[in-house]
């Protein structure tokens, strides 16, 4: 039985003509009868592909033979369910369930923060971020700083809706509205008293990290590190056992994931406060952000910010 499987991935490394890679994607990810999203600039590629396994093995294969992309860093995860049939007349791999469609696109960044003029990538990556560390390291920051009396600063670099279902222990979780927004809040002065502790930033998968940790250590963050890998790979090595607690937000039909069966529910339903981690679309059509919402009150009736909003 073919098995489903999600691959999370991104590389930053200098590329010389991004449509040509865009094409080149497309109909690569189009043979193997792939869905989701992958974006591509001048600093790199970052996507978010599911198929059936061979054909995702393949896909990220062929992608690390591009030289750029040779060191792009991996992730896997289970995904949902496989179509019935093939994908295509044109491949003989069905299709995934957890996306609609493949979707490849050339932008002027791969993660929006809306300052591409300030990001700088060589061939070894983002240039002048924080210090990477893997999940264990973090542990030992943590544990080296308290023992010295001095805390360490986890910093969320996602959407408030993904950390309200899970995060990181005391984590310091800006009230931006997307990525967009971060510079701006950075800007705001509102964490100048944090430029000379620890900061560990952290996001699903480590992209919006790099390039958050670059915009921190240009504005005068003295000791910025990030979780190399983000929380998709600190989930790998502790599971529920660690400084996480909660469930992971995703961008695909899953809406979150779990790292264990113990997971800790942190999160309350927006209609009556049953604990939930489950995740929906606020149903303003205007509105691109989620609410936590359980399935009774998700199927009583429509959730939207506004509504719940006035709740509070």
């Amino acid at each position: 039985m073919p098995i489903p499987k999600i691959l999370l991935y991104y590389v930053f490394a200098p590329v010389a003509d991004p449509e040509a890679v865009r094409l080149w994607q497309r109909d690569l990810g189009e043979s193997l009868g792939l869905r989701g999203r992958i974006l591509i600039s001048a600093h790199g590629i970052n996507g978010t592909v599911g198929g059936e396994l061979d054909a995702v093995k393949r896909y990220l294969r062929k992608t690390r033979e591009f030289a750029p992309f040779r060191e792009l860093d991996a992730k896997w995860s289970e995904g949902t369910a496989l179509e019935d049939a093939p994908a295509s007349p044109h491949t003989p791999y069905r299709a995934i369930t957890d996306f609609p469609r493949l979707s490849v696109k050339v932008r002027d960044e791969i993660v929006s923060f809306g300052a591409p003029d300030e990001l700088r990538v060589d061939e070894h990556g983002v240039v002048g971020g924080g210090v990477r560390l893997t999940p264990g390291q973090v542990h030992e920051l943590v544990d080296e700083r308290r023992a010295a009396g001095e805390e360490v600063v986890f910093f969320d670099g996602r959407n408030p809706f993904e950390a309200e279902i899970g995060r990181f222990e005391n984590a310091v979780v800006p009230e931006v509205a997307s990525t967009r927004d971060f510079v701006a809040e950075l800007d705001s002065g509102r964490y100048d008293h944090l430029k000379s502790s620890p900061v560990v930033t952290y996001c699903t998968g480590g992209i919006r990290c790099e390039v958050l940790s670059s915009l921190m250590v240009a504005r005068g963050f003295e000791r910025v590190f990030q979780l190399d890998g983000g929380i998709v790979r600190y989930g790998e090595a502790y599971g529920d056992g660690g400084l996480w607690h909660g469930s992971l937000a995703v961008f695909d039909g899953r809406e979150s994931i779990a790292f264990s069966p113990q997971v800790e529910v942190i999160s309350h339903c927006a209609g009556c406060g049953t604990p939930t981690a489950r995740l929906q679309n606020c149903s303003d059509p205007a509105c691109r952000s989620r609410l936590v919402v359980c399935e009774a009150c998700s199927a009583a009736h429509d959730m939207s910010c506004r509504e719940h909003a006035a709740q509070e």
